[in-house]
């Protein structure tokens, strides 16, 4: 029988690794219990996780009458109609909506974002501690970096970012059901105000996603209003919270390994190796959605019957010593590195390299403007929030020993010819240091 694991708990979230192993001995498959969403499969394996990710035809987003399979029946209409995007749709609706934004995402039109991405980063690193240290990184830099980047790419108004913030905020505090339904006052606000933003572009025009959406409705593509509302609070929430906890539990491990943080600032271009690493090591995203299973099958040996219902563990998989030697181990220069931190499949993350680069960008920045940047806490004073599937740094208290910042621009100077392809470069250097 599988030990039942508090999927939210402190213990967890500072050691997942630990509880995943003591999981997956019970095998490739076990029965559990998850917050909000109830009993589920859950896969602890990276076969097990790939098989369920890539066969939709078997592991489907919908139930047979199409709703989303993770909806309980108790939760409110507001909640189904911002569930009912491409996340939650097997094809060929996951695919109409996809088709839309998609080139917006392609690799060449982020990579023609990475200079004001560098430039939000910058600005955002030199105001870490207008305010007084220590300065909390998760609220003062990595929460506002990644939805200032979106909220441009939607074309939102630079003045309404505090709304932002504040609604992710909120989205951070669901852990059981009564934040649950605390949460929908957030969400019915956030739904009018996407509405509105909406009903503007229709107006005025504009520019950014929100005025292609609006273009693509005029000229009568298949998307309804309620699907655009969706589409936007996916891009500008969902996007932006995992990369916050990519960026936050970056910086965290680098602090508490200093020969790890020396290793990437002798060369910044290794970054994106890095990333790479932080993404399978930190896997901010711990799970996928509920997927529910349209007829009886057999997964990793265990029979599931039609009716059940699926999570794969996404972390669990990125974790799994049959495809990662030495998984509990932090290594930078780990190649290959098969992480699945993006998922795989027809619902591998549209935005994987907007996050890749923004965490890169982020990394740099921060530390080539505080190079004495530390925890202002041990390391056993910081915890997790309690929410269920999103491994999320609660504070993350910095200070500095020498409140002079490097200027970044002349230190910028001073090195080589920077790798325009950084998120993927493979890092040449000496081995670097591990835990």
């Amino acid at each position: 029988m599988a030990p039942r694991l508090d999927f939210t708990s402190e213990a967890f979230f500072r050691d997942p690794p630990k509880a995943i192993a003591t999981l997956r001995a019970s095998g490739p498959v076990v029965a559990a219990r998850f917050p909000l969403v109830g009993d589920v499969w859950i896969t602890t394996t990276h076969d097990a996780a790939a098989q369920v990710l890539k066969d939709g035809a078997t592991f489907t987003l919908r139930k047979e009458d199409g709703d989303v399979a993770g909806l309980r029946w108790w939760m409110p209409r507001l909640v189904r109609t911002i569930a009912n995007n491409m996340l939650t749709m097997d094809e060929p609706d996951h695919t109409r909506l996809r088709s839309i934004v998609d080139e917006a995402f392609r690799r060449r039109a982020i990579v023609a974002m990475e200079p004001r991405i560098r430039a939000i980063a910058d600005a955002l690193a030199d105001e870490l501690f207008a305010t007084g240290s220590p300065a909390d990184l998760v609220q003062g830099y990595a929460r506002i970096l990644p939805l200032s980047v979106i909220s441009e790419l939607l074309g939102l108004p630079h003045a309404d970012r505090p709304r932002f913030i504040a609604w992710a905020n909120a989205m951070s505090s669901l852990t059981n059901v009564v934040s649950f339904f605390r949460l929908m006052f957030a969400f019915r606000k956030m739904r009018a105000y996407l509405e509105q933003q909406l009903q503007i572009a229709r107006v005025q025009g504009g520019e950014g996603l929100i005025a292609e959406l609006v273009q693509v409705e005029r000229e009568g593509g298949q998307i309804t209003p309620d699907e655009m509302v969706s589409m936007v609070f996916l891009l500008l929430a969902a996007g932006s919270e995992t990369t916050t906890h990519l960026i936050s539990g970056s910086v965290y491990e680098l602090l508490r390994n200093p020969g790890l943080r020396d290793w990437l600032e002798e060369d910044w271009s290794r970054a994106g190796l890095a990333v790479e690493e932080f993404l399978r090591f930190v896997s901010p995203v711990q799970f996928s959605k509920p997927r529910y299973v349209r007829r009886d099958v057999e997964l990793g040996g265990v029979r599931l019957n039609k009716g059940d219902r699926v999570m794969v563990m996404l972390a669990a998989a990125n974790v799994d010593p049959a495809v990662h030697d030495e998984p509990d181990r932090l290594d930078l220069e780990r190649k290959p590195n098969r992480h699945i931190s993006f998922g795989t499949g027809i619902h591998f993350r549209l935005g994987h390299q907007l996050a890749r680069i923004e965490a890169a960008c982020a990394l740099e920045a921060l530390f080539v403007r505080w190079p004495k940047l530390g925890l202002a806490v041990d390391p056993s004073e910081i915890h997790w929030r309690k929410r269920p599937g999103l491994r999320a740094i609660a504070r993350l208290p910095v200070i500095v020993a020498d409140r002079q910042p490097v200027d970044f621009r002349d230190a910028r100077m001073s090195r080589s010819q920077p790798n325009t392809d950084r998120p993927s470069s493979s890092g040449e250097a000496a081995r670097s240091p591990a835990i």
